[in-house]
């Protein structure tokens, strides 16, 4: 009786498991990702996001420099994708615990930038990584540290 018990218990478990998180009010964050066609880094991000409880949805954009513009990412603070959470902007390789802290904490500015494209941040894992600051920005453009990033080892 004992191995029945257990064995119900591992099939109630497994049956748990194959449950939609939302179903569970466990709800993946969405966010959609804004990025060039032939960009691979971002698709690289993409995975990240994905693999760290994000649902990310990709949307290949011809002219990304008028989506930053709409959204408010100065020239000076771009990288390669957009991404929109929560009402939050995502500009660049920003580490997925950055935004889940942000969406947390939900600080009244527009969101975070990793400018530029560092190799060591998620998307852009490489030897001879680099350390990077994550920024909040806001509407007038002022910057703050978030975070300071040390760089991730390329995934064998």
């Amino acid at each position: 009786m004992h191995s029945i018990t257990r064995r119900r218990m591992l099939l109630m478990m497994s049956m748990l498991a194959s449950v939609p998180a939302a179903v569970l009010g466990q709800q993946r964050p969405k966010i959609s990702v804004y990025k060039d066609p032939t960009c691979g880094c971002c698709a690289n991000w993409v995975a990240h996001l994905r693999s760290h409880g994000f649902e990310p949805t990709a949307t290949d954009v011809t002219d990304l420099a008028a989506l930053k513009t709409k959204y408010g990412v100065a020239p000076s603070l771009r990288s390669c994708h957009t991404a929109l959470v929560d009402g939050y902007v995502i500009e660049g390789h920003v580490p997925a615990a950055d935004i889940q802290r942000l969406l947390k904490e939900k600080p009244k500015v527009l969101g975070l930038t990793v400018p530029g494209m560092p190799v060591g941040s998620p998307g852009m894992e490489g030897t001879n990584g680099q350390r990077y600051d994550v920024l909040t920005f806001d509407a007038s453009g002022r910057t703050a540290v978030y975070s300071t990033q040390q760089p991730s080892a390329r995934p064998q």
